[in-house]
């Protein structure tokens, strides 16, 4: 299929994955307590203000361009490892071929782009209970389905689905990254603050791309 989206629907993809972010700060805080400093929660909110306002600029800009100095916006959130990282997925979605609009194929490129910026950054995969459990596999199923041809938001629906899997398996995981390492079987039970958020970020994709979100 050969869908296609713009600035307009990023912007709304961005829009409700903030506004999921916001809703639930409370719970991605209170997960980060168990070994972090409690604020990743508050964190990402600031990112998402910052994706927001970069978007949110008339410049004219080809998708790939608009990505870069997103990433770059967040890079700017002085919040630690998690708005680092999300700066440098959204900012490596950038080094992908874009123009003013991009079908399933180019999107999917984009997101490993964005992935392989992070792994460069962090050697932390999945199995580490840190946001790659959700990431990788939501970047791995969007892949999956481009390929097979489906449509942009059926796509970003397997994607989501591959996140908040990916995210929930993170309660039988002992963190091996960050201050949480350091306590070992403490860590198991609760889902990762990282990957409970980056989950919650392509839910907001795939609500904001639902047909019933058109018009």
């Amino acid at each position: 299929m050969s869908d296609v989206i713009c600035i307009t629907e990023v912007r709304r993809m961005f829009t409700q994955a903030a506004r999921l972010m916001r809703e639930q700060q409370q719970l991605l805080s209170q997960l980060d307590c168990i070994g972090g400093d409690g604020d990743h929660g508050t964190t990402m909110v600031r990112a998402m203000d910052a994706l927001e306002a970069a978007l949110g600029a008339e410049t004219g800009a080809p998708l790939n361009a608009r990505f870069k100095d997103a990433g770059w916006a967040v890079l700017g959130v002085d919040g630690g490892a998690s708005s680092a990282l999300l700066g440098t997925f959204i900012a490596g979605m950038g080094d992908a071929d874009m123009g003013e609009t991009t079908d399933c194929t180019r999107l999917a490129t984009g997101f490993a782009a964005g992935l392989h910026a992070v792994q460069k950054q962090t050697k932390a995969r999945p199995g580490d209970k840190t946001m790659m459990d959700a990431l990788v596999p939501a970047v791995q199923a969007f892949a999956a389905a481009a390929n097979s041809g489906e449509t942009i938001a059926h796509a970003m629906e397997y994607a989501s689905e591959a996140a908040h899997k990916g995210a929930e398996a993170t309660r039988n995981l002992i963190a091996k990254y960050g201050r949480a390492k350091f306590l070992g079987e403490k860590t198991l039970g609760s889902p990762d603050a990282g990957a409970t958020s980056i989950a919650l970020m392509f839910l907001g994709f795939s609500v904001a791309l639902m047909p019933e979100q058109e018009g």
